[in-house]
């Protein structure tokens, strides 16, 4: 229980949500040089250094603890737990920013391949799955289990968790109340590829469910989304064409460390000026000689189970809420003013 003790009270109580039954062992694993690296991150992939979002902080840590606890909460299996704790430990400052960086802004897995590679570096990690007798190939690959990870758009512990944190904790949307209704109504199922996956029980509760991650799906790939961390992905560029930083670099740092290597470099104004502005325009037509945002992003959208079945099979207020997000519109040309040319 050390890093519950000591974690932030809101995400403490959170956290108590999703395993009442806490697994002690867990904290050897996440108190790891290459885990706590991860408390530096913020889920936020770099907006809440700006005035365009009013979010608070949940780092890469706490998803990755929280993601391991829905694992642990429903199955019990400590390799499928340990997967879901590690599933991004390749994930480095300013999150998915650096995916828009390797032009990977529709998957946003680019980063994913060096899972395996930074846990066989980690000496502390390899030494406490030789003790529990786990081989890495059963832990560094989340994918394997249906419970941990699976296809958009259905429910899995991943997708679970950033819905429930970030409409808890970094949009500030929802109550700790309503976390727990939801939460405690979802029970493992058998969807209709024969497969488990995480579903609900309630109709109206999988249908509140479905509005809120609805919103947020929207929130992920809005036009300042877009255009903040394509910014910043390209100021990441810049700065590491001078020399002063490299895509290694991300994965050591922290997100404060890479701020403070861009201020000090003649990239400083124009970070300044993307963290203070407070809106962006957007135009159907190319704004010509000006440094602007026109691609899509990841859609992230869930339509879960309900007793065995899609809810948008069950529900047509519930299908209704999903083609209204899955229609964003992401055509749009998005740029704030030439103040950020010298990112052309």
């Amino acid at each position: 229980m050390k890093f519950m003790r000591e974690n932030n009270n809101l995400i403490k109580k959170y956290f108590r949500i999703l395993s009442p039954d806490y697994p002690e062992w867990l904290d050897e694993y996440i108190e790891t040089e290459r885990m706590q690296k991860q408390q530096y991150i913020s889920v936020t992939c770099g907006k809440i250094y700006s005035k365009l979002f009013d979010y608070d902080d949940y780092s890469s840590l706490d998803h990755s603890i929280a993601v391991a606890l829905i694992i642990w909460n429903f199955t019990h299996d400590k390799k499928q737990t340990l997967s879901g704790l590690f599933h991004d430990i390749a994930t480095p400052a300013f999150k998915h920013c650096v995916d828009f960086l390797n032009g990977d802004y529709m998957n946003q897995e680019s980063t994913e391949e060096l899972t395996k590679t930074l846990i066989e570096e980690s000496k502390d990690i390899m030494k406490l799955l030789k003790r529990d007798n786990i081989k890495i190939e059963e832990v560094c690959d989340y994918h394997i289990y249906p419970i941990a990870d699976n296809d958009t758009p259905m429910l899995s512990a991943d997708r679970l968790e950033y819905s429930l944190s970030n409409d808890l904790i970094v949009f500030k949307t929802n109550t700790l109340e309503e976390i727990n209704e939801i939460y405690n109504d979802i029970k493992v199922q058998t969807n209709e590829e024969g497969i488990i996956e995480l579903g609900f029980k309630t109709k109206k509760i999988a249908r509140k469910f479905v509005k809120n991650t609805s919103r947020l799906s929207v929130c992920y790939r809005d036009n300042a989304t877009r255009f903040y961390m394509q910014a910043i992905a390209d100021i990441l560029k810049k700065v590491s064409k001078d020399g002063l930083i490299n895509k290694e670099d991300l994965y050591e740092l922290k997100e404060s460390e890479v701020i403070d290597i861009v201020k000090k470099s003649k990239y400083n104004d124009v970070f300044k000026k993307l963290t203070n502005a407070t809106k962006v325009n957007i135009s159907k037509e190319e704004p010509k000689g000006m440094y602007y945002v026109k691609h899509g992003a990841k859609v992230r959208y869930i339509d879960p189970l309900y007793n065995g079945n899609r809810i948008s099979k069950e529900c047509k207020i519930t299908k209704k809420m999903i083609d209204n997000n899955l229609s964003y519109n992401m055509d749009d040309y998005v740029f704030i003013d030439n103040s950020l040319n010298v990112l052309i």
